[in-house]
């Protein structure tokens, strides 16, 4: 946590304060969800330039044409999974890796799958160093990875025109998948497993993400 404790000052603490208490407002009730917001440094996940903006509740960009997720949204996803302590997660899209972070701050095991290269070997080696330790994968999410199956929780970071069959099959019964779903603009929806063949379906409203795209990118 050495390079926490260096770069994360009393200022970006005030900030996210703040930034807590707004999304608080905007409906997150989950006080272990907040409290993970709380702390995790959002800034140290995005270039130096953008400090002064990181704490404000919007996406922002990162490398390889991606984005930061809103901290609401981070937030409304991590509550609609309902985690428990030490429960498997699979996380499909790392990206900055900080929801990967507020997931670990929630006391789960978090496997994560990336597709982006640049990206996944920059988050493996920046995760540690704040004391994170998911257990990291580059590759295809739309495969997930049934050798590490079944997960209590899988959560979709990208916006998919549907939820892959594979990850379906990955989560256990009783598990619940959370996902953004749709071509331009995605329904976020809640996938509860009720059985090997049942599935009970939820839709929680709109919001915008960046593609789920096939495949792997070097």
């Amino acid at each position: 946590m050495f390079l926490c404790v260096m770069l994360d000052n009393f200022i970006h603490k005030g900030r996210r304060k703040k930034l807590v208490e707004i999304i608080k407002s905007k409906g997150i009730t989950d006080e272990r969800v907040l409290e993970a917001i709380g702390k995790v440094p959002r800034h140290l996940f995005m270039e130096s330039f953008l400090d002064n903006v990181a704490y404000e509740d919007r996406a922002q960009p990162i490398s390889a044409g991606q984005t930061i997720s809103q901290p609401y949204t981070v937030a409304f996803q991590t509550q609609l999974l309902d985690l428990k302590k030490a429960e498997k997660v699979l996380e499909v899209g790392t990206g900055s890796g900080y929801q990967t972070a507020v997931l670990l701050e929630m006391g789960v095991k978090v496997f994560s799958i990336e597709r982006q290269r640049m990206l996944y070997e920059k988050t493996r080696l920046f995760l540690p160093k704040l004391g994170y330790f998911p257990t990291l994968f580059w590759g295809d999410g739309y495969k997930g990875k049934s050798n590490y199956a079944p997960f209590d929780k899988i959560l979709i970071t990208a916006g998919a025109p549907f939820v892959p069959p594979d990850l379906l099959q990955q989560l256990k019964i009783g598990g619940i998948l959370v996902a953004p779903v749709g071509e331009i603009d995605q329904i976020m929806i809640s996938v509860l497993r009720t059985s090997p063949t049942d599935y009970k379906q939820q839709e929680h409203g709109y919001f915008r993400f960046v593609p789920l795209i096939e495949g792997v990118n070097d």
